[in-house]
């Protein structure tokens, strides 16, 4: 298939099954077709898939993003370029985008079945910096869309790497003396920030508000369990844990999970399990951290992921997240400790020949 053909499966795919109804046996095809279209294009993943043995295309370790280029277009063909933040080595990983097409209508679809499945657009409080200091992120730019798609107004409160406390504050109580519901939006560590920063200011959100947050839970300060952390933002923002939904993303991705529980609690329906649900387009499997093959459901592993939505890019990601797969859904359990696994590290020196 050409890029043209795929990229109009792809969103006719996407649309078909915004709603969650999966159809495994077709996504199967697509990303077959993706990852043989991205091996005939991308010199290093022609190495990897090559030698890649068994039912499934190669999948390149994130690693991998910090090292080569990974696009099936030459660099004056992007249009965006999100870079990872940086690591221990200085080395940035960066996804480019020839469009934002598939990125667009993956983010909107997820995050209205979740996030905002009543339909209401609500003033938007985001714990990120504006679009004019975060063109490199991910998450930024999703968080930018958001405020389209969904937001009756929106407000950030970080700038220069300060949080403004007081304005957060301020905008808060205002919201809670009006009654009316926002969503409060941010990564991990910049509420534990904002826990500092409002020091003994707690409030009572409107009925209908809802949190976000995202990121990992160990920062340069502290290490905060997921179970703490909804407790602090149910205590902070006066809103029921349920209503406190956490997103797993990354930048070598287009696509986004979350837990259910918010839908659920928002749609009065009995509360799952607070596991991460991928999207209908996404292949979500835990493998082996010697092999990469598949494990059975309730092992633990390496969560793998194919998304769809990279057209341009890798569709079939291998992190080094550590996670168990239950009913379809994925519980995540941390970074697997120490040295990259040993699967992910032989992935990584066929593909690079040993710039690694």
């Amino acid at each position: 298939m050409t890029r043209d053909e795929l990229r109009a499966a792809i969103l006719d795919f996407i649309d078909a099954h915004a709603e969650g109804d999966r159809d495994d046996a077709t996504l199967d095809t697509l990303l077959r077709e993706l990852a043989d279209f991205q091996a005939r294009h991308i010199a290093a993943y022609a190495k990897l898939a090559s030698r890649a043995h068994g039912a499934l295309p190669a999948a390149v370790p994130t690693d991998v993003f910090r090292y080569a280029r990974l696009a099936v277009h030459p660099p004056e063909g992007d249009a965006r370029v999100f870079l990872t933040s940086g690591t221990t080595l200085g080395d940035r990983g960066a996804h480019a985008f020839r469009d934002l097409t598939l990125y667009d209508r993956a983010a909107e679809h997820h995050a209205r079945r979740f996030l905002f499945p009543d339909a209401r657009r609500l003033r938007l409080f985001l714990l990120t910096p504006p679009p004019s200091e975060s063109s490199e992120s991910s998450l930024g730019y999703m968080l930018s869309r958001f405020t389209a798609w969904f937001g009756a107004g929106h407000l950030h409160y970080v700038s220069g790497g300060t949080l403004d406390a007081d304005a957060l504050a301020a905008d808060l109580g205002e919201a809670e003396a009006r009654g009316e519901p926002v969503a409060l939006l941010g990564t991990s560590f910049a509420f534990v920030h904002a826990e500092d920063a409002l020091g003994g200011r707690t409030f009572r959100l409107p009925e209908g508000s809802r949190v976000m947050q995202t990121g990992g839970f160990k920062g340069r300060t502290r290490e905060i369990e997921p179970v703490e952390m909804r407790r602090l933002l149910s205590t902070r923002y006066g809103i029921d844990e349920n209503r406190v939904v956490s997103e797993y993303g990354m930048t070598e991705l287009s696509s986004q999970f979350y837990e259910p529980t918010l839908r659920a609690s928002l749609l009065g329906e009995a509360i799952p399990a607070r596991r991460y649900v991928p999207p209908a387009w996404v292949r979500a499997l835990v493998v082996s951290p010697e092999t990469l093959e598949p494990l059975p459901d309730g092992e633990l592993g390496l969560l793998r992921i194919d998304d769809l939505a990279n057209l341009d890019s890798i569709a079939c990601i291998q992190t080094s997240d550590l996670a168990r797969k239950v009913d379809g859904e994925i519980e995540l359990l941390g970074r697997a400790p120490g040295a990259t696994p040993r699967g992910c590290s032989l992935a990584i020196e066929e593909m690079l020949g040993g710039k690694a």
